[in-house]
């Protein structure tokens, strides 16, 4: 972007794998109104008191012109941080320019108009700024001139020559090198080195394992000669290895007053700079890199983990590893890497050994479950080309499902998952490594699988038979019964599938099993812990040592709870026998002082249970609308108990026998805290607030009754939509409900708002406990009961029966039948001094939850979801798609097309809902300016523009089939058509 706003496309050409400098380049003849000349690179003219001028865009402020005096021109390097880029092997220049974020990069000009140096950093809590100098800068530049100056859409690769010992080398005054053993002699010859005099020499600092120097060099070493030449300084030393690429140099150090002589090779700098990654599920992993080798003190060229993406962080691996051994095999490179995940299937749950830079002595060992091409795209090598200034990408390898013998290739995708798992991996693992040890290891494993197995048969016998009395003898008879139904949840969401305002990557909890048989088993769980259906659920059993996959196949659209399957032949014969189906009891419902039990799982997989006394069993939630909107909980009562064990623990409450009355549900809020800082300024506080939201869990009873009725629907059969359970066509529970947010008024209030005493007499001797009547809060927009239904009207009856609570609306909706057309509630409503009667529409919906999304130049794109139409509001341009997420990175976030807010227009052609969207921007050619019409979330309208990249951002979807309960991704459009 020149000074003139003209906006030109410039191409990445060369960057330096040491120093802080790189070239772009551009066609001139794109520039079309603006006259400029170029500055002259002058590094000879930088001098100790040289007035100066940083002219940039300090503290992202247009055109700030800074002023300065240059006051070192030895300045060691700055040091940026522990495990990223730094400079070193050079000085630097130093002024108290005060320069911030958004200069790096400026020109150091001085009064004739040159540039001595260029702005690099500078420290915050200062005003100095350092620069680096332009030396090597002129000469990689003379370089490219050699090549010609004529622009092409391909430019000629330049090779640069640049030299390295792996070596960092620090200036230090001959002060301290006299402390470190350096003769009287050697001092007098480097003094006496150049013409201006020499303060002191190089030091070796720290030497990189497996380098050239590696146990030749040592840190302390005083460097003396190179190739007979008396080398001080950083810029004659580069020179000298940048002339002695892959040839034989001498070195003459002193190493504790002793002269030494080392004969070294000078390694090519290029060939230790990564130039390709692999990107695997959000992972970018690629060879151990020169900078950061020399900061974690590694061998440049392991394989190191730049990003863990999803499918890493999902085990836990952090940044910055290095992987050593996957699926047993040793991992010494990138391309060993690649050979591995090759072999392996979809779902594979496989060892990863790995060691990090602050822990380097040990060796930390996860689980890794394999997602080549479910969540994110195929594994893909990107490999950068200087010629053209991209980064070309290509298929890791040929994505071919090894199925093991046995496997039915029509199996549903949890049944593909058991089978790898449980045959797949020890088949490859026996192809992968035939030892005789790893065949012994094997027989030693499955015979304490047996050994297992038997030992639980055994203690099942015991327990049945009253024997194992005294191993239980602490825990109650609801824990002992309840405690095979209990399951502990790990769900992780990919970050490309955040939907429907999901606030996390991982949630966990505790949730219980409400049918189980040899075929299928359901598990109940809070939405706080399982929250949208694009998401990995793993299963952890207490009955019976096994973590086998869940599948996501109901989520209410009201109450906090969704049913998670899980594939019974999974569990093996003691397994599924060992574990068992908890008893519901709906009826009657829990009424204050009734004694229940609440049973949940500690991280250690034991029951914890205690007697605990219902406080209120009607206690209504009044949960807020959170910053990005999110599931919350509404038109629900739940339970409160007097003592429990904290906000973190889930589970169930029982009564005496065992029989669940509730589970034990969290839930979720966002709470505003006001931020006070003071700042002291003439002797008085100045107060500022600011307001931020943050997370806050609490848990409560969520009566089992609407529980019942879905797992009943389920399990009965009948016609209409269905669900594929293990490879069963279940039928799809349709829920018909009320899209109205309603909330409780005492009846006392009422009065005083103008409720008549013949209404409240029938309220009352309706419900004598509660003495409340139902309010409206809010429609859902593009509900039935949209602009029928207004806030404040008091519900009084429906169908002539009064209602006094959620439970008796939701009744009414259960009873009519969900194939009937209308559908439709005749209510009496008191509003503003009037009773009145209305027809009311109903909605459907089944359990399925957000079922597509499409992703567009980084941003996340969706039907506009429960939540976001809670807040009572959709554009009237036949609504929109709603942007759930943006990428960093992308073109969203550059031109700054930001979450929470619909797109409406995209170059003046309406996109109503997500076919549309799709039929507009597939026509998008690849660097088209695209003009995109939004209204946010406050309804305030906005225009535009962006740059589509579809080389680093193509189109995709990613839809759930219900035919196969399964999640494909499809790209919609690439460059040169390719499907990345």
């Amino acid at each position: 972007m020149f000074l003139n706003r003209e906006e030109i496309t410039v191409h990445p050409l060369y960057r330096d794998p040491v120093h802080d400098f790189g070239f772009f380049r551009y066609d001139p003849n794109a520039i079309q109104f603006l006259d400029y000349e170029e500055i002259p690179l002058a590094p000879e003219a930088a001098c100790v008191g040289l007035e100066i001028r940083v002219v940039g865009n300090d503290s992202g402020e247009k055109v700030s012109i800074l002023a300065g005096t240059i006051a070192r021109l030895d300045r060691d390097a700055p040091q940026y941080t522990k495990d990223g880029y730094n400079d070193f092997n050079t000085f630097y220049l130093q002024a108290a320019s005060g320069t911030k974020g958004g200069s790096s990069g400026s020109p150091v000009i001085d009064w004739q108009g040159r540039a001595v140096a260029l702005n690099a950093g500078g420290k915050t809590t200062t005003a100095s700024a350092f620069f680096l100098p332009l030396e090597r800068v002129v000469r990689a530049l003379k370089f490219f001139q050699k090549g010609g100056e004529s622009y092409t859409s391909k430019w000629e690769v330049v090779s640069i020559p640049r030299g390295t010992l792996q070596t960092t080398f620090l200036h230090k005054g001959f002060d301290e090198i006299r402390r470190l053993g350096l003769q009287s002699e050697t001092e007098q010859m480097a003094r006496h080195a150049s013409a201006q005099g020499e303060t002191g020499m190089l030091v070796v600092d720290s030497v990189v394992p497996g380098g050239p120097t590696h146990n030749h060099l040592e840190p302390g070493d005083v460097l003396v000669r190179v190739t007979r030449e008396v080398i001080t300084q950083f810029l004659r030393l580069e020179t000298l290895l940048d002339d002695s690429v892959e040839q034989n140099i001498e070195l003459e150090i002193e190493r504790g007053g002793t002269p030494l002589s080392v004969q070294l090779v000078v390694q090519d700098l290029h060939s230790i700079t990564p130039a390709h990654f692999l990107e695997v599920s959000g992972a970018v992993i690629h060879p151990l890199s020169y900078q950061q080798a020399r900061n974690f003190r590694f061998q440049c060229g392991l394989v190191y983990v730049s990003e863990p993406g999803y499918m890493l962080s999902r085990a836990a691996v952090p940044r910055h590893a290095i992987i050593k051994k996957l699926a047993g095999e040793e991992i010494s490179k990138l391309e060993d890497l690649i050979s591995v995940l090759s072999k392996l299937s979809q779902g594979s749950r496989v060892p990863l050994e790995y060691i990090s830079y602050t822990d380097r002595h040990r060796r930390k060992f996860v689980l890794v479950t394999v997602d080549r091409h479910e969540w994110y795209a195929p594994p893909q090598i990107y490999t950068r080309d200087d010629s053209s200034g991209l980064w070309t990408v290509k298929p890791a390898f040929q994505l071919e499902f090894m199925l093991p013998s046995g496997v039915n290739v029509e199996a549903t995708p949890m049944e593909h998952i058991h089978a790898y798992n449980h045959q797949g991996l020890t088949d490859g693992a026996t192809t992968m490594e035939t030892s005789s040890e790893h065949a012994s290891a094997v027989l030693h494993s499955q015979n304490e699988t047996v050994m297992l197995e038997d030992t639980i048969a055994k203690e099942n016998v015991l327990l049945r038979d009253g024997q194992g009395a005294a191993a239980v003898a602490n825990a109650s008879i609801a824990e002992r019964v309840i405690e095979p139904t209990l399951v502990m949840f790990e769900v992780h969401v990919p970050p490309s599938c955040m939907l429907d305002g999901v606030h996390s990557q991982h949630f966990s909890g505790t949730g219980v099993i409400i049918y189980h048989s040899h075929s299928m088993g359901l598990v109940a769980v809070d939405k706080n812990t399982v929250a949208v259906s694009s998401s990995d659920v793993m299963l952890s059993f207490a009955a019976y040592p096994i973590e086998i996959p869940g599948e996501v196949v109901f989520l209410h659209p009201v109450h906090n709870f969704a049913l998670v399957a899980y594939d019974s032949s999974a569990l093996g014969p003691v397994g599924v026998s060992a574990v068992q189906a908890a008893e519901l009891l709906p009826d009657p419902a829990l009424r204050r002082g009734d004694s229940v039990y609440l049973v949940g799982l500690n991280r250690s997989l034991q029951a914890t249970s205690r007697k605990s006394v219902v406080t209120n069993p009607c206690a209504t939630l009044n949960i807020g609308s959170a910053d990005c909107p999110r599931y919350r909980a509404t038109n629900m009562e739940v339970v409160e108990l007097d003592t429990d064990f904290g906000s973190a623990f889930s589970g169930v409450l029982t009564d005496e026998h065992g029989r669940v009355r509730a589970i034990w549900a969290s839930f979720s809020t966002q709470v505003s805290t006001l931020n006070k800082k003071y700042k002291k300024k003439r002797k008085t506080k100045l107060k500022v607030g600011s307001n931020t939201s943050e997370d806050h869990h609490f848990v409560r009873g969520i009566p089992v009754y609407a529980i019942s009725q879905v797992l009943h629907n389920i399990i009965s059969g009948g016609n209409g939509p269905h669900l594929l359970i293990n490879g069963v066509k279940r039928p799809m529970p349709l829920i018909r409900i009320l899209e109205v947010e309603l909330y409780r008024t005492l009846l006392s209030k009422a009065r005083s708002f103008g409720l008549s005493n013949d209404w409240i007499q029938a309220l009352i001797k309706k419900d004598p406990v509660r003495r409340q009547v139902l309010r409206v809060k809010g429609c859902l927009a593009g509900s039935k009961a949209e602009n029928l239904l207004e806030q404040g009207d008091m519900v009084l009856a429906v169908n002539k029966e009064p209602v006094t609570c959620f439970r008796d609306i939701e009744n009414v909706c259960h009873a009519l039948d969900i194939g009937e057309s209308g559908g439709e509630l005749n209510m009496t409503i008191f509003r503003q001094g009037r009773e009145l009667d209305l027809v009311v529409g109903t909605d459907v919906r089944d359990g399925n939850g957000t079922t597509r999304v499409i992703n567009w130049c980084g941003c996340i794109v969706q039907d506009p979801h429960p939540a976001v139409r809670a807040l009572g509001f959709l554009p009237e341009e036949g609504h929109g798609v709603y942007v759930a997420r943006w990428c960093r990175g992308s073109p969203v976030h550059r031109y700054g097309l930001y979450a929470l807010q619909w797109i409406v227009e995209v170059n003046g052609k309406p996109t109503p809902d997500l076919d549309a969207f799709v039929n507009v921007t597939k026509e998008l050619e690849h660097g088209e300016f695209v003009r995109v019409r939004t209204i946010h979330l406050n309804s305030k309208p906005r225009v535009l523009t962006l740059k589509q990249d579809l080389h680093y951002w193509p189109t995709w979807e990613l839809r759930f089939d219900p035919e196969t309960a399964i999640w494909h991704r499809q790209t919609i459009k690439a460059l040169d058509c390719q499907n990345l």
